[in-house]
């Protein structure tokens, strides 16, 4: 196989991949251990950048790595830190310009199937707290009619 071949292959299965990690990352060490930095993404924001951040910082840093690394010889290693900053791209679209509107004037419409993401990431928001909460994926999400449903199980009613 080609090495541009290796390195288009890893790039879109990385990219479609890191949905799965985004998931795992966000349900088991986001909302577990590492909830003291995550929660800052759970209450109101009170400056430019919140601790959450620092996962943002610390999957660039992965990707660049891997793109220095992949440069030097290694096709694989090139396509996937390439496929982490094309998911990485999505979700800063829309997760922090879609949903949270980070960034004052830059807006994209909350419409058709980018309805469902902002949907499902607000309902991951009922909740303030590190358990209770629903949606745990970035990208893809079950319908908000089931996640309202997931909310009202959770919360006994």
């Amino acid at each position: 196989m080609s090495p541009t071949l290796i390195v288009l292959c890893a790039t879109i299965v990385t990219a479609i991949g890191m949905e799965g990690v985004a998931w795992a990352t966000h349900r088991y060490i986001m909302h577990g251990p590492l909830w003291v930095l995550h929660k800052s993404h759970h209450r109101p924001r009170k400056h430019v950048f919140e601790l959450n951040d620092l996962f943002g910082v610390f999957f660039s840093a992965v990707s660049i790595i891997l793109i220095a690394v992949g440069q030097s010889g290694s096709p694989a290693l090139l396509g996937i830190g390439i496929g982490m900053a094309v998911y990485g791209l999505i979700y800063f679209l829309l997760h922090d310009i879609l949903v949270h509107r980070r960034i004052p004037g830059l807006r994209l419409a909350r419409l058709g199937p980018l309805k469902r993401v902002y949907q499902a990431h607000r309902l991951h928001h009922a909740t303030r707290e590190r358990d209770g909460a629903v949606s745990f994926g970035f990208v893809w999400s079950r319908s908000p009619g089931k996640l309202k449903q997931d909310l009202r199980r959770i919360r006994g009613g």
